[in-house]
């Protein structure tokens, strides 16, 4: 079976051409309506309205259904919306100049972590769930990891999906015959095989990330949480095994092109990571994926956030919406193409309830062993944004130096 992907952009073409082009009218983005304050938002809309939203995180692929499916039943409260997307990189830069003029071209965000922890820093998003929590009680519904998750939004961002994350491995079963279940197996496995093992920039990986995050807790360092003062061994593991990774791709792409070509033979993976790019075609679907005999998961989530400024109508609407989006039978379609496996944010939000479609690319792409895996290993959350940007700057500057195309 090939899938193809689902083009979940909703609204005049035209529109959204104009919007994210620069050329809107001034004021046109929210509206021409006053900024909303905790005090003002209606419990509804008083006209329909129109968002315009940017996803810098891939989220669209979970959470585009659940817009569409809403716009379409609630006309009344949303009556279109036009899709961007972007890289989180650029996003503090894309939003910043809008909230400091009050000209709001970008309504709503889905980004990961690191795009709601760099707004954070720049006091860019609105505390909706600080000040509109009792509107989004269906939070109460999270799972533990989600909820988890969601503490570290410091009430600035809704969590709409979740996943263990990893970290796992992605091999060429056709070369490789004794998978290492240890990182001092793969370690062996590297420097037995040069040039074959590689990951991505971790400041522009989620695989890259995960991995990097999730081997302080493999191998015992002092402080998971603190990559500056107790990463030691990982530290050490990473330059020890870096001598036998050629270079660094700066997007998780480019890793999958590497494995996809034969040009690398085993990567780091996370759930999503495995299963997605054999269901959409980038790799071949007999590539396998294994895990750490011991490990901890390293949990991601995809949050909503909305730029300061915002309108009391459009602010209604995102409420409803994202009130909706976290009810089971819509979070449900975060199963997707196995993007975020599993995905779901909230409880009872089963496979069973997903469409027809993502129910076979779980059945044909999926691993049966991951469910399992996921209930017995520990989790935890990443790395506070602070202690984040260290671990990215010592990578930067120890690991991937000289192997890497700076930002």
């Amino acid at each position: 079976m090939r899938v193809t992907k689902r083009t979940a952009t909703i609204s005049a073409v035209a529109a959204a051409a104009l919007l994210f082009t620069g050329c809107t009218a001034p004021g046109s983005g929210s509206e021409n309506q006053e900024p909303a304050d905790a005090g003002n938002v209606p419990d509804k809309p008083s006209a329909p309205v129109t968002l315009n939203i940017l996803d810098v995180a891939g989220a669209q692929k979970e959470v585009g259904a659940m817009v569409e499916d809403y716009v379409a039943e609630h006309s009344d409260i949303i009556s279109a919306v036009n899709w961007e997307s972007g890289g989180s990189p650029d996003l503090v830069g894309t939003v910043k100049p809008q909230v400091d003029s009050g000209d709001l071209q970008i309504d709503l965000v889905f980004t990961g972590n690191d795009g709601l922890s760099a707004g954070i820093g720049q006091d860019l998003w609105v505390p909706i769930v600080s000040d509109y929590g009792d509107r989004l009680s269906n939070q109460k519904n999270y799972l533990e990891p989600a909820a988890n998750m969601q503490e570290l939004a410091e009430g600035f961002g809704a969590v709409v999906s979740y996943y263990p994350s990893g970290p796992l491995l992605n091999y060429n079963p056709k070369e490789v015959d004794d998978v290492p279940s240890t990182p001092e197996e793969l370690l062996a496995w590297a420097k037995a095989h040069p040039g074959k093992f590689g990951y991505a920039r971790p400041a522009n990986s989620g695989p890259g990330r995960t991995f990097l995050m999730g081997l302080p807790y493999i191998l015992g360092d002092e402080d998971p949480a603190d990559p500056e003062n107790g990463w030691d061994k990982t530290w050490d593991y990473l330059a020890d095994i870096g001598q036998y990774v050629s270079n660094y791709p700066t997007g998780t792409g480019q890793v999958v092109s590497n494995m996809a070509d034969g040009t690398w033979t085993m990567i780091p993976t996370t759930t999503g990571w495995d299963i997605n790019p054999r269901a959409e075609g980038s790799l071949p679907e007999w590539i396998e994926a294994s895990a750490f005999d011991e490990f901890t998961w390293v949990t991601d989530a995809h949050y909503a956030v909305v730029p300061k400024g915002q309108s009391a109508d459009k602010l209604s609407a995102i409420l409803l919406m994202l009130q909706d989006m976290l009810t089971p039978e819509q979070n449900a379609k975060a199963y997707d193409h196995g993007y975020f496996y599993p995905g779901p944010a909230v409880k009872d939000a089963t496979l069973d309830l997903a469409p027809k479609e993502s129910q076979e690319v779980i059945a044909e792409f999926g691993r049966d062993w991951y469910d399992d895996l996921i209930e017995k290993m520990p989790k935890e959350t990443p790395l506070t944004p602070d202690e984040m940007v260290k671990a990215f700057d010592i990578w930067d500057r120890t690991i991937g130096v000289g192997k890497y195309e700076s930002e």
